[in-house]
């Protein structure tokens, strides 16, 4: 089985690249850096795919509009 990555990890993913993404856009890298196959979690929810941890990193408010798609923030991560 392989190891769960945290949604932290994606949004860290996100600000070390500085770019806006599309959903698509950020399932693409997170299939080219973690695997097809991997797996996510986050403090209150487990074994979710690329998809289902964009859609709930969304429905969180983790993501801020941009002209071209989102971004995230340094301080839409928790501190957990």
């Amino acid at each position: 089985m392989t190891e769960s990555i945290h949604g932290h990890a994606v949004m860290e993913l996100m600000l070390t690249l500085k770019e806006s993404f599309t959903k698509e856009s950020l399932r693409r890298l997170l299939h080219e850096k973690f695997g097809k196959n991997a797996r996510y979690h986050t403090c209150s929810v487990t074994d979710m795919d690329a998809g289902g941890i964009i859609d709930f990193l969304h429905s969180r408010g983790k993501f801020i509009n941009t002209s071209q798609g989102f971004q995230t923030d340094r301080s839409k991560i928790c501190n957990h």
